[in-house]
């Protein structure tokens, strides 16, 4: 089922981030064909906050992959900006994601033994920037997270709020086009919960178009629009 911007979205959005048209994604288990993702047309405006519910094995980690041009639909186009991930080298793909998109996962996946600054200069290396460059960004980066002052402390003496927003910093010190984030509160408490929503908000109001798989219904409450993804097929979630 297609999903379309409101005439209210349409008016106050400049451009598109992502238009997807005709996905469809199928897999081979145990011999036989699985169709994950189905017949998928759908629209994010640039600046949009959009969450992603739907029951496990729905096709949300699917979509996640397409966008983040981690994976290429079986059918379709996926075009972020002017760029139809569909149909892109890999080579071209590894330029979107080191470029152009920011990855949250619930898991923090920072390095142990590095710093929080450290740990956010890494997500940089790929875009080959000078390392006063990549310095500058990641404080601005941890800055924006409210982190400043962790800059020099390990993960092991951040709480897990705390790490996520590092994670947060690392994504988008690259100024990327758009955040990904999949479950980014799964493994915290409702009050580390909230603080990471106002991380994401804050960002969102900066003009970052925000896209969040989740299962907590208090975060896809937060969003401009909540879909729901379901069988491989996209629709409108009611509140």
């Amino acid at each position: 089922m297609s999903d379309t911007l409101t005439t209210e979205q349409a008016a106050t959005t400049t451009s598109v981030a992502y238009r997807l048209t005709g996905i469809t994604k199928d897999y081979t288990r145990g011999g036989r064909r699985v169709r994950a993702l189905d017949g998928v047309d759908l629209e994010i405006a640039q600046g949009e906050f959009v969450t992603i519910q739907g029951p496990t094995g729905g096709g949300k980690s699917t979509l996640l992959q397409l966008l983040g041009a981690l994976d290429q639909p079986t059918t379709g186009s996926v075009v972020l900006g002017e760029t139809d991930l569909a149909a892109a080298s890999p080579a071209a793909l590894g330029r979107v994601r080191a470029r152009d998109i920011g990855f949250v996962f619930q898991g923090f996946n920072l390095i142990p033994t590095l710093t929080a600054a450290e740990n956010v200069e890494m997500g940089l290396e790929p875009l080959g920037l000078p390392r006063a460059e990549r310095a500058a960004r990641a404080a601005d980066a941890l800055e924006r997270v409210g982190l400043a002052e962790r800059a020099d402390h390990r993960p092991g003496e951040l709480s897990g709020g705390q790490q996520q927003r590092v994670a947060i910093a690392r994504a988008i010190a690259k100024r990327p086009r758009v955040l990904l984030a999949d479950e980014p509160t799964g493994n915290l408490d409702e009050s580390m919960r909230d603080e990471i929503l106002r991380v994401l908000e804050d960002l969102h109001a900066e003009g970052l178009t925000l896209i969040v798989v989740t299962h907590d219904s208090a975060v896809a409450a937060r969003a401009g629009r909540r879909l729901r993804l379901a069988k491989g097929t996209v629709t409108v979630s009611t509140r």
